[in-house]
């Protein structure tokens, strides 16, 4: 019991502890020549997180509308992605890594939605916890005011022979960019300023599609800037209004 104590984090709990998640970053992409990645999740939090990984394909109609195809429940040869392991137990002030894995086809981009949830674990639900040990854990957490908040990334799959071709078009009153490759572009760093450099909106960070294009309102007075990221390849763009 003691180790136990250790591993969740219930040694010093107070009516504040809780898991507290972070997975880095929102967005994961895989590039035409690669099919495995890792995945951090960090716990800042005082007691341990019982994470379960949950991943489903997004499937885009022709008018933009998107459906999620879950696949957790799959057999393995069915699931073109895989995330393992599917629960993991984070310890607090700690780190574990999830290994992805695609194996679908690669003719045209994908995309997939991964989610990582806390929970409260229970016997058999895969996070090799006995019933006293679980029973422990959910009453330490519920003696405090916690929220167990899970987060999401979205994972770009890009086809096998992937090329890019983009374009910025300036008009009188904005500007677009098409995307005519077969794999998603991305816009980072987005600044829209003053003439000064101040009085800025908060950046943003933008993904084109293949075959969508975005367009941008362009005022007097204001400049853009933006690093267009076609895979490794990054190209500045900075204009005024």
């Amino acid at each position: 019991m003691k180790y136990l104590a250790l591993l969740l984090g219930l040694t010093t709990f107070d009516a504040w502890a809780a898991p507290q998640l972070n997975i880095g970053s929102l967005y994961e992409y895989f590039d035409g020549n690669r099919s495995t990645s890792l995945k951090r999740i960090y716990n800042s939090g005082d007691t341990a997180a019982f994470v379960k990984v949950s991943v489903a394909e997004l499937v885009y109609a022709a008018d933009g509308t998107v459906t999620e195809v879950p696949l957790d429940g799959l057999p393995a040869e069915q699931r073109t992605l895989i995330a393992s392991p599917a629960r993991v137990i984070v310890p607090p002030n700690g780190m574990q890594q999830v290994r992805l894995l695609y194996r679908g086809e690669r003719q045209a981009e994908r995309y997939f939605r991964l989610r990582f949830i806390p929970v409260l674990p229970e016997t058999g639900d895969g996070f090799g916890l006995t019933s006293e040990q679980a029973q422990q854990y959910n009453e330490a957490l519920s003696a405090g005011v916690s929220i167990l908040a899970g987060y999401g990334a979205v994972m770009f799959v890009k086809p096998a022979q992937t090329t890019y071709a983009t374009e910025v078009l300036h008009e009188a009153e904005r500007f677009t960019i098409p995307n005519k490759g077969n794999a998603t572009v991305v816009l980072d760093h987005f600044n829209d300023c003053d003439r000064n450099g101040q009085h800025c909106a908060p950046p943003t960070k933008h993904h084109i599609r293949p075959g969508k294009t975005l367009s941008f309102e362009k005022k007097t007075g204001r400049s853009y800037r933006f690093v267009l990221q076609e895979g490794p390849r990054e190209i500045p763009h900075e204009f005024e209004g």
